[in-house]
């Protein structure tokens, strides 16, 4: 059929569609043939091996450990594990008999990807394999060595008015009619219209629809209507032949078995699309192993220290679950409230239920990613858990012109620089737990690099007891009226020393110091460019004495720098060193009020750092720092935070911002410097000795059963660590912060200052609101002993089990042989014939 092709031809510009990779992320218009090149299905797939409990899908290819099929009609995959004999499938098997399911919701069931993209009014459509592929038998396969790649197109590219030519002379309708019967003659009598003071025939798209358009269609085939027609009618009337660019997508996903894992990834480089509508998000396998309305099992999700959700717990009137990895972007969410939630620092989630489980494993993409996950009886029946992808972020700039407001989409120029890939890994007998799950990641980590070695010349010492001294803060003074800002110290050098003699006689050991607020200006100190540390605590020489006196004292000092994040303007050029949002602004963040728990305009905001700059602010403050002989450094934000930078023609996604991260990160550890940093983001662990301020919860979600420590049980006996400091969290009761110390194996952390807490009352600092050492030290050496005496001698031990044993009685298990089992309850229980006082813990195991 000629026209189809003409019509092509013609409109090549408009209807191109964008190919992408991380190869290359910059955009670029496919050639013409690309866009005419047809779907091709392939040859069908030869069947390896069958199964009978299988018995509509072909055995692909195999391992020792695992068999994956594939039903070629569906997209639907199966994986078979031959240690258990579990089956876990792409799309639940009786998903069509789900009640609770209807209409996309049903559709969503059955789909193995599903796309989010933006039309031309920035708003969010969706599309999935199911509906607009599937459907349409638009899925091809081929085999790859260890699996198979599944293709979708989305959409189809069908006949409309714009196939015909949009103008003729009455010369060609007439050569036109003469040679089609009156059938053909009658669909071009209504196709166009006759423009009487032009003698030229108009398209007429009002009626080209349905059985009219194909009749149309048919009859210039039937005439014999040319390319070349086409394009003497274009010259002679002067005219375009455009079309709307199709709503048509493709995209690949690549199945892989690699030991006992299913590897799945969807290549960026595969995504096409129009470039009217770019794409935002993407998912894949949202229903991977969904657990069905009368399953019992758990849903596990890295909220925080991490979290469960058990199947079918009826919490549908609360919202489902869902988190961005590694925390939010600065250059893409103004932060307004202050954030109680907490971040999501690994890329994992799973799922637990009778038979086995799986560990999900994001090893690409997981910057740029969200987790989510659901209970069943909301959508549909199901209990699932799932990834997200950004490809294409969008912002959006406000207009005002003559008191009216517009509001225009404005997106991220490429696509995100890299792949997007989940590892599926199954877990069979006491494995098919969080514990075992905790265990296969930590194990994961440590065979890929992901994690420092053990080092067992420490296990003699006593549990890191993490001190955080503040030495001075920028305040507002007066002189003669003159307002001016001066250093207020609140913790010299000689006074810091003052406070590690003072705790070192309460028998606090193994004093880890991280020393905030000491050059450039105080606690919010001016980017680390240079180091001038500050005089009013000592200067330079104060420094090096105190750090001689802390080596020699067996205290390891980490003075602490922000590298991501400019907290005050002085020294700063926003305009050309900040990250910029996608309305080309500074991404900026201000002080919180905690009176209303909102962010204070009035104030002067803090910036994200361009990434670009991270690198070369690093270098800096190296070549200045080593001078001063450290043990180590300490890290405010460079393992906290991770933002993206939109400036035009020179941006920077999150996926390329963390691996500068990375480089910075990494550029540190070589040069010998022990890292202690805040958060603890994933990236981060390689490189790091102490975390400080790790969840020890989970947000508390209503849609969530449990907090478990899946984070600590991946780290413990690699990395020391700390939450919050006791003197400034949320803790109440000084027994519930010891127990939940116990129960996540967690080093004891209070934040100091030496002058009157008076001294932060009214500045921008208020949150320092209980700091004097004097008021707290004795309180920390007792918290301090009771906690070391447990837990000094399994602190480079793994923690190899967790578990709920009662409502607030929780056993906690040491690689060593050694457990804890602490009640949180104000009553007693009895545990295997032990009692468990009130607010209190019992010890055992091989050591006890």
């Amino acid at each position: 059929m000629q026209i189809a092709r003409l019509s092509v031809l013609a409109a090549f510009a408009i209807a191109a569609l964008v190919f992408t990779g991380c190869s290359d992320s910059s955009n670029s218009s496919a050639s013409d043939d690309s866009v005419i090149e047809a779907f091709v299905k392939g040859k069908a797939l030869s069947a390896s091996f069958s199964d009978p409990r299988l018995s509509s899908m072909k055995g692909i290819v195999e391992n020792e450990q695992l068999r994956l099929f594939v039903e070629e009609t569906s997209g639907v995959i199966a994986i078979l594990d031959k240690r258990s004999g579990q089956i876990w499938y792409s799309n639940p098997p009786e998903r069509e008999s789900d009640s609770n399911a209807a209409g996309v919701n049903k559709d969503l069931l059955s789909a193995q990807m599903k796309i989010d993209y933006y039309n031309n009014f920035g708003q969010m459509n969706s599309i999935n394999s199911y509906t607009d592929g599937v459907v349409h038998k638009q899925i091809a396969f081929e085999e790859l060595q260890n699996g198979v790649k599944v293709s979708y197109q989305f959409g189809k590219d069908e006949v409309s008015a714009y196939d015909l030519p949009k103008m003729l002379s009455a010369e060609r309708f007439e050569q036109l009619s003469d040679k089609l019967d009156n059938t053909g003659k009658r669909a071009i009598k209504l196709a166009y219209r006759l423009d009487k003071e032009t003698s030229i025939y108009q398209r007429n798209d009002s009626v080209l629809q349905g059985i009219q358009l194909n009749r149309a269609i048919q009859a210039f085939e039937d005439a014999g209507y040319s390319e070349e027609d086409l394009e003497q009618d274009m010259a002679e009337l002067n005219f375009v032949q455009d079309k709307p660019a199709p709503t048509v997508f493709r995209a690949s996903i690549e199945y892989m078995l690699d030991g006992d894992s299913l590897v799945v990834k969807v290549p960026v480089s595969e995504l096409q699309y129009p470039e009217e509508y770019p794409v935002n998000m993407i998912s894949f396998m949202n229903f991977f192993g969904a657990g069905g309305p009368e399953q019992s099992g758990s849903i596990f999700v890295p909220d925080g220290s991490g979290a469960l959700i058990h199947f079918n717990n009826g919490k549908n009137k609360y919202p489902a679950y869902q988190q961005s990895v590694f925390g939010q972007d600065l250059a893409m969410n103004a932060i307004e409230d202050g954030v109680r939630e907490q971040q999501v620092r690994l890329p994992v989630f799973g799922m637990m239920k009778e038979g086995g489980a799986f560990l999900g494993i994001i090893e690409e993409g997981a910057s740029v990613s969200t987790i989510s996950a659901d209970i069943g009886g909301r959508l549909n029946s199901y209990n699932y858990v799932y990834p997200s992808f950004y490809v294409i972020n969008k912002g959006q700039l406000t207009l005002n012109a003559g008191g009216q407001e517009r509001s225009l989409p404005m997106f991220q120029e490429n696509v995100m620089s890299t792949d997007y890939q989940v590892r599926y890994a199954f877990l069979n007998g006491d494995d098919a737990s969080y514990s075992g799950m905790a265990r296969y990641y930590r194990d994961y980590l440590q065979s890929s690099n992901g994690l420092p070695q053990s080092d067992p010349e420490r296990n003699a010492e006593d549990l890191p007891f993490y001190m955080q001294l503040i030495g001075s803060i920028s305040t507002k003074k007066h002189f003669a009226g003159i307002p001016y800002k001066a250093l207020e110290p609140l913790t010299t050098f000689e006074q810091a020393k003052e406070i590690l003699e003072q705790a070192k006689s309460r028998n606090i050991n193994n004093i880890k110091l991280k020393y905030s607020g000491w050059f450039n200006g105080g606690l919010d100190h001016e980017v680390p460019d240079k180091i001038s540390v500050d005089r009013a605590i000592g200067g330079s020489k104060g420094l090096r004495n105190f750090a001689s006196y802390t080596q020699s004292q067996g205290i390891s000092l980490f003075p602490d720098v922000a590298l991501l994040i400019a907290n005050t303007g002085d020294g700063f050029d926003e305009k050309n060193d900040a990250s910029r949002t996608l309305r080309d602004v500074p991404a900026d963040v201000y002080p919180l009020n905690l009176a209303i728990n909102r962010r204070d305009r009035s104030k002067s905001p803090s910036y994200a750092i361009s990434p670009r700059l991270v690198g070369k602010y690093t270098e800096d403050m190296l070549n200045d720092f080593d001078e001063y002989e450290t043990d180590g450094i300490s890290l405010r934000d460079l393992a906290d935070k991770l933002n993206s930078d939109f400036l035009k023609n020179k941006q920077i996604d999150r996926a390329e911002s963390e691996r500068l991260s990375i480089q910075s990160l990494k550029q540190i550890h070589e040069e010998g410097h022990e890292i202690m940093a805040d958060g603890g983001n994933a990236y981060a662990l390689p490189y790091v000795t102490d975390l400080t301020n790790v969840p020890v919860s989970n947000s508390g979600f209503k849609i969530e059963d449990e907090a478990i420590p899946f984070y600590q049980m991946v780290i413990h006996g690699l990395i020391g660590y700390t939450g919050a400091p006791y003197n400034l969290s949320s803790f109440t009761d000084e027994r519930d912060y010891v127990l939940k110390s116990l129960e996540y194996g967690s080093g004891v952390h209070f934040e100091w200052i030496y002058e009157p807490n008076y001294k932060v009352k009214d500045t921008e600092y208020n949150q320092l609101y209980a700091v004097n050492y004097e008021l707290w030290i004795d309180k920390a050496a007792e918290i301090y002993s009771q906690i070391n005496e447990t837990l000094k001698g399994v602190r480079n031990d793994p923690i190899i089990g967790h578990e709920k044993l009662a409502d607030g009685v929780y056993k906690t298990v040491y690689g060593n042989g050694d457990y804890v089992i602490v009640n949180y309850n104000e009553e007693a229980v009895r545990i295997d014939g032990s009692t468990v006082e009130a607010k209190s813990y019992l010890t055992g195991g091989e050591r006890s």
